[in-house]
């Protein structure tokens, strides 16, 4: 029997990659539930539609271009058309943490310059209010000792991210500090505090960025809810 949340994920993939038109250019997630969409992008290539795509990892790049995905450099690009990505949690205003896949610097650059951005979860990951879900910080590995004691004054218990036993790098080469602040009320606020410390490269937190939210339940159901709240 399929894994429920990924069963999830598949619906939302599915959905997200009805918005894709011929000509367009794309931004590719990063992620388990990203990785639904990049294979649902793979089969319309095969089929004919014609698209370029930049990849917000290295991860989602090898698979796109397994898939045969026309990957294009970043130096090609002004703007996105679409970009389709997952979240780690998202709020009822449509705020996410993200960087549970470790590659939220570039999927926050790839974002900036997206048109529309569309983000597709399994309906676990839709909260009311953000935080259970630890805040994931990218930070220059120089002095990040200093940036961590910087983060915990701000309420949180900062964790390095590890990979076996070194820390974890980025495809920046950058460390990640997986910060647990418990329940998040003022994302906005926070997202500001924790940017505004040296050391930080960039944080998780994705204010109103998402156009629109795209959630898949096991028993078929599919949500789609935009910014003005509706489904």
């Amino acid at each position: 029997m399929e894994n429920p949340a990924i069963k999830g994920k598949k619906l939302a993939a599915g959905k997200a990659i009805e918005y894709i038109r011929a000509g367009m250019t794309l931004g590719l997630g990063t992620g388990s539930t990203a990785y639904w969409a990049i294979q649902g992008i793979g089969d319309m290539v095969k089929e004919g539609l014609s698209i370029k795509a930049v990849a917000t990892s290295l991860q989602s790049e090898a698979l796109a271009r397994e898939l045969n995905i026309p990957i294009i450099p970043f130096s090609a690009v002004d703007h996105l058309d679409i970009t389709i990505d997952g979240a780690d949690e998202v709020d009822k205003e449509l705020n996410l943490i993200k960087g549970g896949g470790g590659a939220l610097l570039r999927e926050k650059i790839v974002a900036a310059v997206t048109k529309f951005y569309i983000i597709i979860v399994d309906e676990s990951k839709l909260v009311d209010k953000l935080g259970k879900f630890p805040l994931p910080v990218e930070v220059a590995p120089f002095a990040w000792e200093l940036t961590e004691r910087k983060l915990a004054a701000l309420g949180c218990t900062p964790k390095m991210r590890m990979a076996g036993d070194q820390p974890y790098l980025t495809d920046n080469n950058h460390y990640i500090l997986d910060c647990s602040f418990g329940t998040i009320h003022d994302p906005a606020l926070l997202h500001r505090q924790v940017s505004d410390i040296t050391g930080v490269m960039e944080d998780g937190f994705f204010i109103g960025m998402a156009d629109v939210i795209i959630s898949g339940a096991p028993g078929g159901e599919v949500k789609v809810i935009s910014k003005n709240g509706k489904v």
